[in-house]
Formats: structure tokens, sequence, C-alpha cells
């Protein structure tokens, strides 16, 4: 493989710091955590692990809020700590991917402390600092975490803008300073020898000017993919990323198929890959993700097909049904309803995205079928944007009642994603010997690493055998892909190359489903299957099967 494509055959496992492994039993996982389990991930199989945030943050937003960016969370370790983690994955074939979060910092960052002292401070231009209008709010744009985007600051009598949390200022990148001293950060951490970067929100930091003007309440003002997007990202690449070996994926909200033809091209000027979320869309209302939809298959396979067939040739896809920003796939797209029903649609889903072209993420304890969390109060809830969501609906809108909330969040709240990693059948899933920050899911007794580990029918050792085909066989990472017309309830493709051809075939159901293979088919290696028996004429509930022909 040539130098610059071997995150194309890579699969990816996302680690989310303070859920993964507490080493030193104050409930909150860390740096050491995370070294002792590295041998588990390589038996695993995957090649890259990307870490969700572990500089220094007041842990506004659970570490998205950086205060410093050369130096670790007090609660995750030293910096001593990271360069033992570092050195012990690559000693096991592992690489490790920064989260790289630069559209914006904390509020106690050095360069925002100075900021907000006075309109002529050397650092007063690093932010996004505006006028009130008529005694309020410079537009009526709103945070991504409820109400306004602006926060008026009675210092030097201005607003500065933030698309998240009032803690997390937006950097203006329109300044040549901040992109110096981002990409010196940035240069700092690859000097290290880490292996890449996952951007955050990194589509939102180039403002259209429109974003600006004073708009009426409700107008729609897309703040993604503004008029320097591309020429930042690509002063990115010429002066920091095309100096190392390195996997970059830019989280892209907002990106549409074009555009990511841009970000992700194959020329190598920008970045590796994109994040996009028209997937999670797939149960999406008036009211965002809270509500009781279910997600439609038949969006599913229109979406990953759209992006399937747009990127073919331009650009590289990233894969995946869920991270530490969404509720838990198999809860989601499959069904945890019964324990026969939550292994078979785990394993599904895993097949079905995994034959896809592109590169795969992983999120910690998808490869157990772990499941959403039974939240019954507000006060098991630690995620800013839940919080902020049963406030704004129950309390100030009177839109739901408490009861259909906490439903709602059960479903889709980004907490689901964030409870502790479940290792063992012992005390807190034998994730601390602490008290866990947030709680453990219950069937942590039954749903566990250990468990997984002694069955060789398990969840994880499925995930294993995917990964495998993925390094194996050229036709899954190259390969051509083609719908074929099914029953609604089924999602059908083929992958071909030159030399081989593969039919992936999921039943998305919790029914038997009517299905011939296709006659081409006939004589072909069944590959991979999560029954042990396989009828010719039908799919069983949630029953996945990948076949090889050449």
């Amino acid at each position: 493989m040539d130098k610059t494509s071997w995150w194309k055959k890579s699969v990816v496992y996302q680690i989310y710091p303070r859920s993964f492994m507490d080493s030193n039993g104050d409930g909150i996982g860390d740096l050491n955590g995370i070294t002792s389990r590295l041998p588990y991930l390589a038996k695993l199989g995957v090649d890259v692990l990307w870490l969700s945030p572990v500089y220094q943050s007041p842990n506004d937003d659970n570490g998205y809020d950086i205060s410093n960016y050369r130096a670790i969370m007090d609660e995750f370790g030293t910096m001593e700590d990271f360069d033992r983690m570092l050195a012990t994955a690559h000693g096991l074939g592992l690489k490790i991917v920064m989260d790289l979060v630069v559209n914006h910092t904390s509020d106690e960052h050095a360069w925002f402390v100075e900021s907000r002292k006075s309109r002529e401070n050397p650092y007063r231009d690093y932010y996004i600092w505006r006028d009130p209008v008529d005694g309020h709010e410079p537009t009526q744009v709103e945070s991504c975490f409820s109400g306004s985007a602006w926060q008026y600051d009675e210092t030097t009598g201005q607003y500065y803008l933030h698309l998240f949390s009032k803690k997390q200022p937006d950097l203006n990148w329109d300044n040549p300073k901040v992109r110096d001293a981002v990409f010196d950060m940035m240069d700092w951490w690859c000097q290290k020898g880490i292996d890449g970067f996952r951007m955050d929100v990194i589509s939102l930091i180039s403002k259209s000017p429109e974003f600006f003007e004073p708009a009426e309440k409700g107008r729609e003002v897309g703040a993604a993919n503004g008029p320097h997007e591309h020429e930042y990202l690509q002063e990115m690449n010429e002066r920091v990323l095309s100096h190392y070996d390195l996997m970059t994926v830019g989280e892209c909200p907002g990106v549409t198929v074009e555009e990511a033809k841009k970000y992700a091209r194959n020329d190598g000027k920008e970045l590796s890959m994109v994040f996009q979320f028209e997937l999670m869309d797939a149960d999406g209302g008036e009211t965002g993700k809270w509500n009781d939809r279910k997600p439609q298959l038949s969006y599913v396979k229109e979406n990953l097909t759209k992006w399937q067939l747009g990127l073919r040739g331009y650009a590289w896809n990233s894969l995946f049904w869920d991270n530490h920003d969404q509720p838990r796939c198999v809860s989601r797209f499959g069904d945890d309803s019964t324990e026969e029903n939550r292994v078979h649609s785990a394993k599904m889903l895993a097949t079905c995205l995994h034959m896809l072209q592109g590169t795969p993420y992983i999120y910690q304890g998808e490869e157990l079928g772990m499941t959403n969390y039974p939240f019954q109060s507000l006060s098991e809830c630690r995620d800013i944007e839940a919080v902020n969501a049963y406030h704004e609906f129950v309390d100030e809108k009177k839109q739901f009642t408490p009861d259909e909330m906490m439903r709602y969040i059960r479903k889709a709240s980004r907490d689901n994603a964030r409870t502790p990693m479940q290792w063992d059948a012992t005390a807190n899933a034998g994730f601390t010997t602490g008290t866990p920050w947030i709680a453990v899911n219950p069937n942590y007794r039954t749903i566990n690493a250990e468990a997984a580990l002694k069955d060789p029918d398990s969840v994880y050792y499925y995930y294993q055998k995917l990964i495998a085909l993925r390094h194996t066989l050229p036709v899954v990472t190259d390969g051509d892909y083609a719908l074929l017309d099914t029953d609604d309830r089924l999602y059908c493709y083929t992958r071909a190359d030159a030399d081989q051809k593969l039919l992936i075939c999921c039943n998305f159901s919790k029914d038997e489903v009517p299905y011939e293979i296709p006659a081409e088919f006939a004589k072909a290696k069944l590959l991979l299957c999560n029954y042990e028996e396989y009828p010719q004429d039908r799919l069983r509930p949630y029953e996945a099967r990948v076949y090889l022909l050449g």
C-alpha cells in the first residue's frame, strides 16, 4: 500500500477516555486505564484508536472545552502517562489519533482570559466580538446547546460568539495569528509521534458574512462551510499535515456530497475523510432527536447509497452507526428487546456497515453489543445537551411532560454512549473500584468483555472476523458498490472488482423475510453469517450474510 492510504484498509476504534477504564479508583477513566486495556483492542484487530479529548479542560462539555492544548486533564493523568500509552500502543501495532478541537476553546484558555480583558488587548481578535444591537444580541443565531449563541461580557460591553456552550467561545480563524497558533500546536503533537487528528466541527471554522447580519428570529443562517473553509484547511495541510504520515477525519455537520469531495479529496490537499451526519437524521423530527420515531430503513439505504456512489472515485467515506454523541446503535438501528435479537442485530449492523467502502469506526462497547441506559430521572443525566433540552421542552415551552422527555432521553441522549465500558460482571462492571462519574448500565452482568471473550459466538469475535475480511479482501476496500432491489425490510448490496464479487444481505426486521439469493451467487462461498444454518429461501430476524464469488 502506498504511504498515504494505510487508513483505507484500517478500522478505527473510538475511545471515550472518561468512560473507558479507571486505573486509580476515582470513578473517572484515565490514560493508564487505556494503556492497561490495549491488548484487548489489539486482539480485536483494530488498527487505529481515536481518543476523545484528553487535554486540560474545566469539563463544561466533557473535554471539548479546552483550556490548554499542551497539557493533559488532571483526571486523566500526566503527559508522561500519555507518552507511555502512545509507546505501548505503537508497540502493539496500534496507531493513535487525537481529537483536535479548534473551532472554539474554553473560556478559561489563556487566549480568552486575555481577549476579554479589553477591546485593545492583543488577543482580542482571537475571538469573535460584536457590539449589542438595540440593547440585545447582535443576531438571533442560536447555540447548538439551546439559547442564544451570543454571550454578553460586562467587562468590555460586547458579546462574544459561542456556537456551543457559553464556556466555549469560537475562535476567529480569519485572524492569521490564530491559525499560526493552532498549526504550531498541531505540529507539536505530530512531533510527539501521534498518527492523526479527528477534527471537531471543523466545517464551522470559517463563518459566512451573512452569519453576522441581523436576522429575523427563526431564520436559518448556516454556520458550516464558510467562504474560507477550504482555504484554511489547505493551509493547515500545507503547513502541518503534509509533513507527516497521518490519518485525518473532519467532523463536518452540514456537509453535502459535493462539499465532501473538497474536504476528503483524493489529491490529499485537505483531509483523509469526513464525518457527515445525514444518516443520524434517520429518526429526526420537528423537535430534533427528541421524539419516539424509529429510523426508517428506506432512509438508511437511500442515504448510505448516495454517499457510496457520490464519493466513488473522488473522496473517501467514513462509516459509523454511533459515537460519543449518538445513542447505542443496537438500541437505535437494531433491537435490544430480547437477548437473541440484541446479539443478531448487533452482528447484522456490523456486517452492513463494515462491508461498505470507507473506513469503519467502532465506538467503545459496540463490539460487545452494549445498549442504551434505562434513564428514569434527569438527575441521572450528565450531558449538558440533554439537561438543557429537558428544561427547554418541559419547563419553558411546556411541550413535553417530564415522562415524555425522559422517554426521549432514554432513546436519544448522548449519555447513552457515555456510560462506563462493561469489562466484567464484578462491581461497576470492572470499570472502577470507586463511584463511577455516571452510572453503569445494569445489564453489565451479562453484557461484558470477559463474557464475550469466553464465548466463541459473541459479538466481539464476529467483529474480529469482519475486521479480518477488510484486511485480507481488496474488494472490501476498492470494489464498486451496487444496491439491490429487495423487500423494504432488507438491505442487500454487492461489492465488485475485476477479480471478486461480494453479496451482502441484511434483514433489518424482527420478521422472517422471503429472499432468494441471486442466481449468480448460487455457488458462491458463504464467508460470514450470524446464524448457524442458512436456508436459501429466506432471511431470519436480523440475519446477515456475506457471500464471495471469485
